[in-house]
């Protein structure tokens, strides 16, 4: 708009949201319209011969065709340690560590989800109590320096009182003597009763799966409250609870044999004492009596509930924290099977420096790892059915002459080539706002493809960007050399450009190489948090030479 004495200019922006239909790639096209004979669609005949010779599928029957069923294809008889269990962490928080709620629901959803381990922190109820018996020692305060705004006149009230009482353990058994147990994440997040934990698990445990359940309990109770945990547990799960025959164990029974079982994990109650009493041991115990046999009949003159089994009786797997550093936690025991959790940190540390006795350990042992690599292992424990076990590749089992095991870093030939074919990608505008992408036009879409693995053959490829298309088409193929397929997972991530910063995310999925089909495959993606698209998803190409 222009005017005599001067000019003015109103631009209009025209929102370019059409969305074009793409064409399939030739080679697809040219391999449907052999197989459907000139037709619009196949008939189940000629869908088993395009699965046959197009696919690889040697054996497929016209059932195939018809439709395949995910179903378990693993052995399932082998000890529990010869497997990948799908593990969640801190299963009971809606979201962040430091101020998201506690909630039943995000047990329900994991359990739902195929996963098989379940954590949970128990702590005592009555935080004004709690926060004092922290305070009273230094180096623990830090543990709690996030309650201390919303408690900290209780703790001033407690650290008073302390004062006036004759010792250090008068104040543990007032400080302790009315509690309850809660579970919680020790920073500002509410807590959910255990109870309720326990029956949603009770409930919902094998709605994915038969195969077992394991609960870790990071506890930090009193004998009393663990008494009261044990009530909660045996009377919660009764005949589904899984007992442990001995303290001593060479090796734990198979998914198989434990099929509909809850397993408990958790550390000893003599670590509890050790940890908690330190130099005060001797006001626990009678004077000069520290053996391992003394704590642990002292332990059960305090924990056995009328009735009930003990807490110490329902530790199936014992855990503990490492100590020594991580070649002495690594260590494999004799007859003693025990789970040892690390940091994400720690673990990779341990992975890089000390791999052969991460092998070794894990071999017999349980060993987990929390963090943030989700989408690794919710890729991973697609494979076998999403039943949540994953067997072992033999090569993490053998143990060689001079007790040699696998090398994850020795230099190893390449035992087969991955080629993946990036064809096409949909769904976006299905699932997606027209805005969440781009405010004026379509999104700009790429594709990153890569191994998860050994070191030798962990890399990420990208594609060409495709702009201003909800349907993009790369038709792009890659070679990835392996030398441990066994152990790799192909990354899938699709980014969706952006010029001015950070690219946005459009969806991602990881797939176990060993269970790859070679052929052409409608591969499913999946949010940054794990759940699946509705309607996104690439159509890629896989083959092996």
């Amino acid at each position: 708009m222009s005017g005599s004495m001067g000019t003015n200019m109103c631009l209009f922006f025209k929102r370019r949201f059409t969305i074009t239909e793409a064409k399939p790639p030739r080679d697809v096209k040219e391999a449907f319209n052999k197989y459907a004979e000139g037709g619009s669609q196949m008939t189940a005949e000629q869908l088993r011969w395009f699965l046959v010779e197009v696919q690889g599928e040697k054996d497929a029957s016209i059932s195939d065709a018809e439709g395949v069923v995910e179903q378990v294809n693993q052995d399932m008889t082998a000890p529990l340690s010869h497997y990948f269990i799908y593990t969640g962490h801190n299963s009971y928080l809606t979201g962040n560590q430091l101020n998201s709620d506690c909630s039943v629901l995000p047990i329900i959803k994991a359990l739902e989800r195929g996963v098989r381990v379940v954590e949970l922190d128990l702590w005592p109820d009555d935080m004004q109590k709690m926060v004092f018996v922290f305070v009273m020692d230094a180096k623990d305060c830090m543990c709690t320096i996030s309650k201390l705004f919303s408690y900290y006149i209780a703790a001033l009230d407690c650290l008073l009182l302390y004062k006036s009482l004759p010792s250090n353990q008068n104040a543990l058994n007032w400080a302790f003597s009315s509690l309850s147990p809660r579970s919680m994440h020790m920073t500002l997040t509410d807590p959910v009763e255990p109870i309720e934990c326990f029956q949603a698990i009770e409930k919902h445990a094998f709605s994915a799966s038969p195969y077992p359940v394991v609960i870790t309990i990071e506890d930090h109770l009193t004998p009393e409250l663990q008494a009261k945990v044990a009530q909660m547990i045996t009377k919660t799960f009764q005949d589904v609870l899984f007992y442990p025959q001995s303290e001593c164990s060479k090796e734990f029974r198979s998914p198989e044999d434990l099929k509909n079982r809850i397993i408990i994990s958790t550390k000893p109650p003599k670590e509890y004492l050790q940890a908690q009493s330190g130099k005060e041991k001797g006001h626990n115990l009678q004077k000069g009596k520290a053996s391992d046999e003394q704590d642990m009949v002292q332990w059960d003159d305090e924990s056995h509930p009328p009735g009930e089994c003990t807490y110490k009786s329902l530790i199936a797997i014992p855990a503990g924290k490492p100590k020594g550093g991580l070649k002495e936690a690594l260590k494999v025991e004799i007859n003693k099977v025990r789970r040892l959790s690390l940091s994400e940190h720690a673990l990779e540390k341990a992975a890089s420096s000390h791999g052969m006795d991460v092998v070794r350990f894990t071999q017999r042992n349980f060993l987990r790892g929390y963090g943030k690599h989700l989408w690794l292992m919710h890729g991973m424990f697609r494979s076998n059915g999403g039943c949540g076990y994953v067997r072992k590749p033999d090569l993490l089992m053998k143990v060689g002459p001079d007790n040699h095991v696998f090398d994850p870093k020795a230099n190893l030939q390449v035992k087969t080539t991955l080629k993946v074919n990036v064809y096409i990608g949909d769904g976006w505008h299905s699932d997606f706002k027209e805005t969440d992408f781009d405010m004026f036009s379509p999104p700009d879409f790429y594709t990153r493809v890569g191994i998860a693995g050994v070191p030798a053959d962990k890399i990420m490829k990208e594609t060409k960007i495709i702009y201003d298309n909800w349907t993009p088409v790369w038709n792009e193929e890659f070679t990835f050399p392996l030398t441990v397929p066994e152990l790799a997972l192909l990354r899938v991530e699709v980014q969706e450009y952006d010029m001015a910063g950070k690219s946005d995310f459009g969806g991602q999925s990881c797939l176990p190489v060993w269970e790859l089909r070679p052929g052409i495959r409608a591969v499913p993606l999946f949010n940054n948090k794990g759940d699946k698209y509705n309607s996104v998803r690439l159509l890629m190409r896989f083959e092996f030479v």
